[in-house]
């Protein structure tokens, strides 16, 4: 088999628009997770787990995606289907179909976290005027008592700067 007819074969085959499905529909669990998992308090090797699966995931459905074709009558194996039968065109009309069906619903995920996101910083800011941190420096106004003439140049010399 060349290679113009493998390529030929995984569009017929819709190995592309899986893929590109895929990778929608892992970027929406993913910005979902980033989202949810702190909610719950989870670890954050959960997140690592969860994304290290996705990407395990992803060669797994091309595979499936090569091996296997939706038609009416439920998912067959690709071998079983004649070639002038197959409905892979209308199936990949579907996946297109969702996956622009995602990519919508993962935009507007994404710009829920960039709202949330600039409205979560403005109460810590001022928080921040309010509240001192951990480590601070106390600035005092000094009164020198004692008149050693030394004392008063260096007082005058504040005083004048201020």
């Amino acid at each position: 088999m060349n290679f113009q007819n493998f390529l030929a074969e995984l569009k017929r085959r819709n190995v592309y628009k899986v893929a590109v499905a895929y990778a929608v529909v892992a970027w929406l669990l993913i910005q979902a997770a980033s989202i949810l998992f702190p909610t719950f308090e989870a670890p954050a090797w959960i997140m690592k787990v969860f994304v290290a699966v996705i990407v395990l995931g992803f060669p797994i459905a091309l595979i499936f995606s090569w091996a296997f074709e939706i038609t009416p009558e439920g998912i067959k194996l690709e071998s079983e289907i004649e070639p002038t039968k197959s409905i892979a065109r209308r199936t990949g009309r579907k996946i297109v179909a969702l996956t622009i069906a995602l990519a919508v619903v993962a935009a507007g995920l994404f710009v829920y976290q960039l709202v949330r996101t600039r409205s979560t910083i403005t109460p810590r800011q001022s928080e921040a005027a309010t509240v001192p941190p951990n480590k601070s420096i106390a600035v005092l106004p000094f009164d020198i008592s004692v008149a050693i003439p030394t004392t008063l140049t260096f007082v005058k010399a504040c005083r004048m700067k201020s």
